[in-house]
């Protein structure tokens, strides 16, 4: 049974507007929505093979070879939600900081337990991707500002395009947290807004790197370690979780390039101590119901993916 390219372009907006939100990733919707590895599989399609297929069997074969009827509507999904959804998770991120976050944090927490219900079975070492996954997830914002030591401004928008959208591929590596990180945040938005082609090109011409080997590997552990490697990815989910903790207190931050605020170091509150604090509600009631919002819409989700097998589905060796 194909998917119908509506439900395949809802998915795809649902990406746009999470990779919009700093600390949260478009792999974990994609993950939920059951179509992870179906997107994993068909970016690894783009290389020197597609031109083999094309000459071979023309553009009916290309098309099928790279997957279009599945990444066409995909991605007008993702490029109309950062242009038109993406503002307004934006918006929120700065008029209602406390119940975006209450939202994704529980949409994000019950995405590690789809992650977890996925792996087929359990072994001890299988500890240790977990804890890999969990280290990652930590080092990874603090390590972003060295970035910037490239100098070139050109080559740091490149790379900063192939790590971002690297990251976005992991559940639960924001590729927006990593760019707040880098200090680099602000510019990409600002050039999609004001379609800056100099920058969105650089930053494309980055992406497009990124995605040609970060996809291979991630094809590759699916299909020979595919339950460690979920173990890794849950370890990235977990890990994530304190970016998305509503009640935080900003401790260590650095200034960018352009002057902005780039976060480094938290410590998480309770609510009423985040209230006695900052001197602001801490909006309990509704930060807790959108929790509930945001964990329910994954269980929906996920439950609507199990009734929709994919059709390029990975071989899992069993482990």
């Amino acid at each position: 049974m194909k998917r119908q390219p509506l439900g395949i372009f809802l998915r795809g907006a649902g990406m746009g507007a999470a990779d919009a939100v700093p600390g949260v990733s478009g792999g974990t919707i994609a993950f939920i929505s059951g179509i992870y590895e179906e997107l994993i599989n068909t970016i690894k399609q783009f290389g020197p093979s597609a031109i083999g297929v094309w000459r071979q069997g023309g553009w009916r074969a290309l098309s099928l070879h790279l997957n279009l009827a599945f990444l066409v509507p995909l991605l007008a999904g993702v490029a109309v939600s950062l242009f038109s959804v993406a503002h307004l998770a934006l918006w929120l991120m700065e008029a209602h900081p406390l119940l975006l976050d209450g939202f994704f944090f529980g949409l994000v927490a019950a995405s590690a337990l789809v992650v977890g219900q996925a792996s087929s079975g359990w072994k001890i070492w299988y500890l240790l991707p977990l804890l890999v996954g969990l280290l990652l997830a930590q080092a990874l914002p603090g390590m972003m500002p060295l970035v910037l030591l490239l100098g070139n401004e050109a080559l740091v928008v490149m790379v900063a395009g192939c790590i971002a959208i690297s990251a976005m591929l992991l559940p639960g590596v924001s590729g927006s947290f990593l760019l707040l990180t880098m200090g680099l945040y602000g510019t990409i938005m600002g050039a999609i807004r004001s379609l800056d082609m100099g920058i969105i090109i650089l930053f494309g011409m980055g992406c497009v790197v990124g995605l040609a080997v970060f996809s291979r590997l991630l094809s590759w552990l699916l299909r020979r370690h595919h339950t460690s490697t979920m173990q890794l990815l849950l370890g990235f989910i977990v890990g994530s979780l304190p970016v998305l903790w509503p009640w935080r207190e900003l401790l260590r931050y650095q200034i960018g390039p352009e002057g902005q605020m780039i976060p480094l170091e938290h410590r998480y509150l309770l609510p009423a101590d985040y209230a006695a604090l900052t001197g602001a509600s801490a909006q309990v009631a509704g930060v807790v119901a959108l929790m509930a919002v945001g964990a329910l819409m994954v269980v929906l989700l996920n439950r609507h993916a199990d009734r929709r097998p994919t059709d390029t589905k990975l071989g899992a060796e069993k482990e």
